[in-house]
């Protein structure tokens, strides 16, 4: 919890006897941004903390809740700690009570997450601990129940965790409308926020605000510093380097000599696929037999809660992991953090970073190992931000309409409330602060009948008004309902996985399962198995044979580009006086970019366009995040057919789109194809035309209770569920096509897969600025792109598809046979 040196000496006067002794007995001294958030504790004022890991953020928390409980009996809730993670909540209370027992407290600590079991929820609701830590779904159902107001009567401390991973997304959302609430039951409740990365503190602090706004002078901002700069370097590994490719497996010896070499360490991947590869790529050639874990948020919870307790106890020398342990979890034992894949973001790459060692005054170690070549560029940016530290992350956006919806819902299962005294409420939360009442009684018409096109339906009336204009839910069942389909995360559609006559394994997307025939192998949970079939909603496997998966892993979620790095290696790319520190075969690739074509610039937009094989290709270097391509590749064909240019099909990446048909696009062509007006017309037609908004729907239905997935007895299928969206999509389309669900669905897909946003922004910034480069043949720099042609799934029509490139070949064709070049193949 907290470093065992200190630069200087903080005065301790504040502190209780109690706690200098036991800062004493363990030859500790106190950070001094944790006494200053004791201090904003006695200012009776809020707090957000921005601290490097290793800091002591933790206690920095707690301290004051301590603190006032060791000086003063307290029968009760007094500290509420919410956490993204059940199994950070599960650490930090371990944590946690080390210094309560040490220093023989009277403080009670007691976690609450889906995973307790329900005699003990029920038994906190009646006699709360002390300090109860939990997750936003968790904390949303609490203030479901009409005792919310006793429970929380006399909280004095609310502790969020991690804000910077909540306050963005739907999650963050939620519970800020959770905090709004709670401030009418408990006003008396400060508000701490700790959080290691913070690239816009201004937007953090809004959120803390009881008045959902920045510069109230409400909340103090501490700042903690002192850490020693981290050792990060790229290691592209001694085998052949590839030239697209996105799982790292080429490096996989290397890879396993580092964690020889270290005490432990973690090996963070971007998806579950590359995840689950690797893992058995490392214990393909583990000659020593080392103790290596798996951990992804597919594999059942028991077995990821027994890789996190292992590895607690130093019982591990390595973890192949995911995103689902970015956060937190405190495991000091770490000495070696290794990326695989580019990190996709500077904040990103600096919190996985600080999983490692947690001491200020020692670096921390790192090592990236790029997939492939454009992701040696990205690597490079995210080490150069992360050494400026200057960090990137999402801005919170305006509040969704769908999470209001379960917000207004939530308070209903509570009690009854006054429509307008909710209004005035929701706009303190910060992502509804700007709320408009036409807004908010839309969603509440939605909640109370369904609105204009379902208000005939029994099912889709939830409340009921009073004589006195209140509002409640017309049954009990509307509130079971609720509290069974609480919360904002909407998992892809997912089966169960068990061996035949064996045990769960976990769960895994009803789309990959729905491409498998019996007798195929893929790998999950570490092991390659064999799919026998499906009953019911479980998938049956066995022990699968040989050392290859016949079906490639399933992909998992993929990480966003963020638009920081993707300016940095606009900047790398256009200056060359930094390539000589790059690997040499990257160096040789770009200088080869410049003898052939040109360089893209920082400004402008690059497309080449070059024939191959009877195609024409078009090649467009636009670095704006695969999200945002993808949305522009469908675009881009829809306009090209209309154009006569005949477009086949299309592939992106995060840095480039490559898109070939039977015509030659001309410069003049170009212009007009990245014109600002495609996301007019087109956008709509191609939106309506695809399956996109269908999907996003389901997803948006389910938060705001349209549809409920989990039903007292049973849980609907992902088929039913999709089923009735697509159903409930058609009426609202035909009936009712400026229903709040409609507008909250087009809302989340211009913020979410299609990335609009993104997309405007680039379409604007290259308006009369686009290179076009008529080459005779394929370009160094669009090489890695049409690798990947044939690997993912293309949009187009055309009956004939493109076989995957051999790579020796389209390096030869690049480079023109020029020995020369020096360029490796």
């Amino acid at each position: 919890m907290l470093d065992k040196t200190a630069q200087s000496r903080p005065d301790m006067t504040g502190l209780p006897k109690t706690f200098r002794d036991w800062f004493a007995d363990k030859n500790w001294q106190p950070h001094s941004h944790q006494l200053e958030m004791l201090d904003a504790a006695r200012k009776g004022k809020h707090a957000l903390l921005i601290a490097p890991t290793g800091g002591g953020k933790t206690l920095a928390g707690f301290l004051s809740s301590l603190v006032e409980l060791a000086e003063t009996p307290f029968d009760g809730l007094h500290t509420l700690y919410i956490s993204p993670l059940k199994a950070l909540a599960v650490d930090i209370h371990r944590n946690l009570t080390q210094p309560i027992e040490e220093m023989a407290l009277p403080v009670t600590a007691e976690t609450r997450t889906g995973d307790t079991p329900q005699a003990k929820k029920q038994r906190q609701r009646g006699s709360p601990p002390n300090i109860l830590l939990t997750t936003p779904e968790s904390f949303a159902l609490l203030l479901s129940y009409t005792d919310a107001p006793k429970i929380f009567r006399r909280l004095r401390t609310i502790v969020i965790d991690e804000l910077h991973a909540l306050a963005p997304n739907k999650r963050g959302e939620l519970l800020s409308l959770g905090l709004a609430r709670l401030a009418k039951l408990a006003p008396e409740a400060r508000r701490v926020g700790l959080s290691a990365t913070v690239a816009y503190p201004d937007a953090l602090e809004a959120y803390l605000s009881p008045t959902g706004r920045t510069g109230s002078g409400m909340v103090e901002r501490v700042t903690g510093g002192g850490a020693v700069a981290a050792d990060v370097r790229i290691m592209i590994g001694r085998g052949h380097f590839p030239w697209s490719g996105h799982m790292g497996s080429y490096a996989v010896e290397d890879i396993y000599e580092q964690i020889c070499g270290a005490a432990t360490t973690l090996v963070f991947v971007n998806t579950r696929a590359q995840a689950e590869i690797l893992f058995q790529a490392l214990w393909r050639i583990n000659e020593q037999n080392l103790p290596i874990a798996l951990h992804h948020g597919s594999l059942a919870a028991e077995q990821r809660r027994k890789v996190e307790a292992v590895m607690s106890k130093g019982g591990l020398r390595a973890v192949v992991a995911t995103s689902s342990l970015d956060l937190g979890i405190d495991w000091a034992a770490v000495d070696l953090v290794i990326q695989v894949g580019a990190p996709k973001g500077s904040s990103r790459l600096l919190q996985r970073i600080g999983r490692a060692n947690h001491r200020l005054d020692q670096p921390s170690r790192a090592i990236l190992i790029p997939a492939n070549r454009f992701e040696v560029l990205e690597c490079q940016a995210a080490i150069d931000a992360v050494n400026e530290m200057s960090l990137d992350g999402e801005l919170p956006s305006e509040g969704a309409l769908d999470v209001l919806a379960q917000h207004i819902l939530g308070t209903a299962c509570a009690g009854l409330f006054h429509p307008d005294q909710l209004y005035e409420e929701v706009r303190t939360a910060s992502p509804y602060a700007n709320l408009s009442r036409e807004d908010f009684d839309a969603v509440l018409r939605f909640v109370t009948d369904g609105g204009y096109a379902l208000r005939t339906y029994d099912r889709f009336r939830r409340l009921r008004p009073t004589a006195d204009g209140l509002l409640t839910v017309v049954n009990q069942r509307v509130a079971r309902s609720y509290r069974m389909n609480v919360g904002t995360i909407v998992e892809a559609v997912t089966l169960k996985v068990r061996m035949r006559r064996g045990r769960f394994l976990g769960e895994i997307e009803e789309y990959f399962v729905q491409g498998l025939t019996s007798g195929d192998t893929f790998l999950f949970a570490g092991q390659l198995l064999t799919f026998e079939g499906v009953r019911e909603t479980v998938v049956e496997v066995s022990p699968g044979k040989g050392e290859e998966p016949e079906i490639p892993a399933y992909m998992g979620g993929r990480l966003p580009f963020t638009t920081h790095l993707s300016d940095r290696v606009r900047a790398m790319l256009e200056d060359d006086k930094n390539w000589p520190t790059l690997p040499a075969p990257v160096e040789d690739w770009l200088r080869m970019q410049q003898w052939r074509s040109v360089m893209p610039k920082r400004d402008r937009l690059l497309v080449e366009v070059f024939p191959r094989s009877g195609k024409f290709y078009l090649v467009a270097y636009c670095f704006a995040g695969r999200n945002a391509h993808q949305t522009l590749g469908m675009l881009l064909t829809r306009r090209m057919e209309r154009a006569g240019l005949d477009p086949l099909g299309f592939v992106a990446t995060d840095y480039v789109i490559a898109i070939w048909g039977l015509k030659e696009p001309r410069a003049e062509d170009v212009a007009g194809l990245f014109d600002q007006d495609m996301l007019g017309d087109d956008l709509e037609e191609w939106m309506a035309e695809s399956t996109l908004l269908k999907r996003t729907f389901r997803n948006v239905a389910v938060i705001a209770g349209l549809i409920e997935r989990k039903l007292p007895g049973h849980e609907k299928t992902g088929r039913q569920v999709t089923f009735n969206a697509d159903l409930i999509y058609d009426v609202l389309r035909s009936h009712e096509p400026d229903h709040v669900l409609l507008r909250a669905t087009r809302a989340d897909a211009a913020r979410g897969l299609t990335d609009i946003r993104r997309l405007a922004e680039l379409l604007v910034q290259v308006h009369g600025k686009i290179d076009v480069r008529h080459l005779d043949r394929v370009s160094p720099l669009a090489v890695p792109i049409l690798l990947e042609i044939g690997k993912e799934h293309v949009y187009g029509g055309a009956l004939d598809t493109l076989l995957e490139e051999a790579e020796a070949e389209l390096v030869s064709e690049a480079t023109g046979g020029n020995k020369q070049a020096n360029l490796p193949i």
